[in-house]
C-alpha cells in the first residue's frame, strides 16, 4: 500500500466511526434535544450575521430588520442566561446605595 492510500484508508475509518457515534446518538435520542438547541440558536445568529452583512453592502433597510429580527429572537433564546446575570447586578447595585457610595456602575 502507497501512503496516501493508507491515509484515506484511515480517513474513511475515522468518518465511519463518526458517523456510527452519531447515528447511535440518534437512535437513543440523546443527539435530538442537543442539535435541536443548537440549530434553535445558530439560525438567530446566522440572522444577525445576514443583517449585519445587508447593512454592510448598502441594503439598509432590509439589513437592519433581519438584524433586529435575529437579535431579539438571540435575546428571547438567552434568556435563561441573561436573566440571572441582570438579577446579580441589580443586587450588588442595590447594596451599593444601601451602602451609601457615590461610585456607581
Amino acid at each position: 500500500m502507497k501512503g496516501s492510500e493508507k491515509y484515506m484508508k484511515n480517513r474513511n475509518n475515522g468518518t465511519a466511526i463518526v458517523l456510527i457515534v452519531v447515528g447511535a446518538l440518534m437512535l437513543f435520542g440523546l443527539f435530538a434535544p442537543l442539535f435541536g438547541k443548537l440549530m434553535g440558536l445558530l439560525f438567530p445568529i446566522l440572522m444577525v450575521a445576514l443583517g449585519y452583512y445587508g447593512i454592510r453592502r448598502g441594503r439598509v433597510l432590509i439589513g437592519t430588520i433581519i438584524l433586529a429580527f435575529g437579535a431579539f429572537s438571540l435575546l428571547a433564546k438567552l434568556s435563561w442566561f441573561i436573566a440571572p446575570l441582570l438579577g446579580i447586578a441589580l443586587v450588588i447595585f442595590g447594596i451599593s446605595l444601601l451602602k451609601g457610595k457615590k461610585n456607581y456602575y
